[in-house]
């Protein structure tokens, strides 16, 4: 499944395009890891069932991790270290986040728009709000009776065209656990609705 998670994002180009939205300050010279390798390292990490950054030290040497990332499986150098994943999440401030976020649906909508070439007669976009319980104190955790636990609420845009079953995830915002259900409705429809 890993390969053909890696061809289906080459044909998309959505690790391209979300990387594309970061400046990357680093030394070239210096970098063994571009910030499209640690996109790609954390998505098709997550999607094969690895969500933790620790999880890097268990596929760092993988074979299969290693050749998702245009690295030679037997002699590829090492995937990024759980430090280095680490430093390349809590770096991105809300400015490159948000541009990833437009990318996000950006990318969506052109596939759409490509694969019904322009003609869906209806277009269905849905907020779902969800619990992700916390556990510990971390920053924005609170509780939430609704779902009685403490826990983040974050709110998940997807898009539907015509009468197809499928839905399509175009964004994502976390929340805090105690956001009233409307929180941020606005700017995403918004956003996507510029789109469309």
């Amino acid at each position: 499944g890993a390969v053909l998670l890696k061809a289906c994002d080459e044909r998309l180009g959505l690790t391209q395009a979300l990387a594309e939205c970061l400046h990357d300050p680093r030394q070239q010279s210096k970098v063994s890891h571009s910030f499209h390798d640690l996109i790609r390292q954390r998505v098709y990490g997550i999607a094969c069932g690895y969500e933790d950054c620790n999880d890097a030290a268990r596929i760092g040497e993988d074979p299969v991790h290693k050749m998702l990332l245009d690295r030679d499986p037997i002699e590829g150098s090492a995937l990024a270290s759980q430090s280095t994943l680490s430093r390349f999440e809590n770096a991105l401030g809300p400015k490159p986040l948000m541009r990833m976020g437009t990318a996000l649906a950006d990318t969506v909508v052109a596939r759409h728009r490509k694969r019904l070439r322009g003609r869906a007669r209806r277009i269905t976009v849905e907020l779902d709000p969800t619990d992700d319980p916390t556990h510990g104190g971390q920053q924005l955790s609170f509780f939430n009776g609704h779902y009685d636990t403490w826990c983040y609420l974050p709110v998940a845009g997807f898009i539907q065209f015509d009468d197809e079953p499928e839905q399509y995830l175009f964004g994502y915002v976390l929340r805090p656990g105690n956001a009233n259900a409307k929180l941020g409705a606005i700017g995403i429809l918004r956003r996507i609705l510029a789109r469309l």
